[in-house]
């Protein structure tokens, strides 16, 4: 082979690689804006919103609130005696820029469920106008011991008894699909939050927010944030936000036979 082949051929391969590099970072692009700016049918579901925490940092509300952001969850408390830094200053803030509120609370198996009420009450205290209260439920984040669906349901119910006497509404339950799965026999009666990123929950139990996405951005917000929507329209939205009149429930009978079968 000549020199001048030689070259040819290398030049060649050498195209062919840049081609194929140019294409694969094409597709990288192209899936990176998939992912960041997927969303449900917004036709079906209109209201969206997010949940923050002080992983966020400092929020612009007002910009939030410009941006297509109809509702917001706080957190506000963790455990026993874990309280959100940056709850009070986000629920001013939010509240001020127009956007409806409620405080959700992580739940952990290693705190009795009174203790936890008595934490996230003081963080959050009820206010009149306030979402429904949400306790956040997964493995994710959590002590490592598991209680069985006895222990479980027994301090949830210790926790949601003051806590729904405070708010004067029943309060959401946030599930992963991993505690869904392991635990679904053991939740009591309550409207569902239902994480499952990038697809529709599963069908076997009703939702009244679905977690959609955990990556997407929000103007007003540096960095990641979750996104949700609401199961129903602006007037649904209303009666549930003022009166929370018949939640989407799971029954519990019902629950426990078909995690038997």
């Amino acid at each position: 082979m000549t020199a001048k082949l030689a070259r040819s051929r290398w030049r060649r391969i050498l195209w062919r690689t840049l081609a194929i590099a140019a294409a694969v970072l094409a597709i990288g692009v192209a899936a990176r804006a998939w992912f960041l700016h997927w969303q449900p049918d917004r036709a079906r579901y209109p209201l969206r919103g997010i949940d923050v925490s002080h992983h966020q940092g400092d929020i612009d509300w007002k910009a939030v609130a410009r941006d297509d952001v109809a509702f917001a969850y706080l957190k506000a408390s963790e455990g026993g005696d874990h309280r959100d830094r940056r709850y009070a200053a986000n629920e001013r803030d939010a509240r001020a820029a127009g956007v409806p509120v409620g405080a959700y609370h992580f739940f952990t198996f290693c705190r009795g469920g009174a203790a936890q009420a008595a934490n996230f009450l003081a963080a959050a205290p009820a206010a009149a106008d306030a979402l429904p209260p949400a306790v956040d439920l997964e493995f994710g984040g959590n002590c490592g011991r598991r209680p069985d669906d006895a222990a479980l349901r027994a301090e949830l119910a210790a926790f949601l008894a003051p806590v729904e006497a405070a708010y004067g509404k029943p309060a959401l339950l946030y599930v992963t699909p991993e505690f869904f799965d392991a635990y679904r026999a053991a939740l009591p009666s309550r409207p569902l939050w239902r994480r499952a990123i990038l697809r529709a929950p599963d069908s076997r139990a009703a939702w009244t927010l679905w977690q959609y996405h955990n990556r997407a951005r929000v103007a007003g917000i540096d960095g990641p944030v979750d996104l949700n929507v609401f199961e129903g329209d602006a007037a649904a939205f209303a009666r549930w936000r003022d009166t929370s009149a018949q939640p989407r429930e799971i029954p519990v009978g019902a629950a426990r036979a078909a995690t038997a079968q």
